[in-house]
């Protein structure tokens, strides 16, 4: 073989594995830039963008972000005094729900993801509150109340072919599994959990709760 040839040869196999070296970056590429982003380069974070902010208090407010399961009683028993302190502290804190519901309760899934739906209408603070307030009457039930919390969207008026199809859709469960992940990786095993501005609230007695926003509040946590 003439030294041209060879010359012709080992060029074009050099431009054959340049060619699959950009193939495969480009490919790498792409699946990062469509991969969700999770966590992010610092962590889990006890708020994301797309976090339920039910009470907005402004940039200056302090942020409380509960962890809640719909099924759970001490949930449930924190929801009057959560309510109490909402109006307490208004406009002095920005209030955040996210969901973590516990695998022991049959239906806590089946009502975050009714949430979440209202959610998409705009609605989620009204299905929060009905939950919350008929807990009673579905909490501990070993069958599905999906039918139920349909029915709570159909008494607060909401487009149910939309409520439906949300209901439906894998990513409305996906996005419930999401504050799940995240919750699971800041240490979240159970509910109610509480963070103040990112700190994690240890509940020991009733007021724990109230005395750690009236500390943030005044600035002496």
């Amino acid at each position: 073989m003439k030294a041209s040839q060879k010359a012709i040869l080992v060029t074009v196999g050099l431009v054959v594995v340049l060619l699959v070296v950009a193939l495969v970056y480009v490919l790498l590429s792409e699946n990062r830039a469509s991969a969700p982003e999770t966590e992010g380069n610092d962590g889990p974070q006890v708020v994301r963008e797309n976090s339920h902010v039910l009470d907005d208090g402004g940039d200056a407010a302090v942020t409380v972000v509960e962890f809640l399961d719909f099924e759970c009683e001490a949930c449930g028993a924190f929801y009057p005094l959560v309510e109490d302190l909402r109006e307490k502290f208004d406009g002095e804190i920005t209030y955040v729900i996210r969901y973590f519901p516990l695998p022991g309760h049959f239906n806590s899934k089946n009502a975050a993801i009714a949430a979440e739906a209202a959610a998409q209408q705009g609605r989620l603070e009204d299905m929060y509150h009905r939950l919350f307030q008929t807990q009673a009457q579905w909490g501990e039930a070993q069958e599905s109340r999906a039918n139920l919390f349909r029915g709570f969207a159909v008494e607060l008026g909401l487009d149910m072919a939309a409520f439906d199809e949300a209901v439906a859709d894998p990513a409305t469960a996906q996005r419930v599994e999401f504050d799940v992940d995240e919750g699971e990786r800041l240490g979240v095993s159970s509910t109610p959990t509480f963070f103040i501005d990112g700190e994690q609230v240890v509940l020991e007695k009733w007021t724990d709760l109230e005395d750690g926003i009236e500390a943030a509040v005044n600035g002496t946590q």
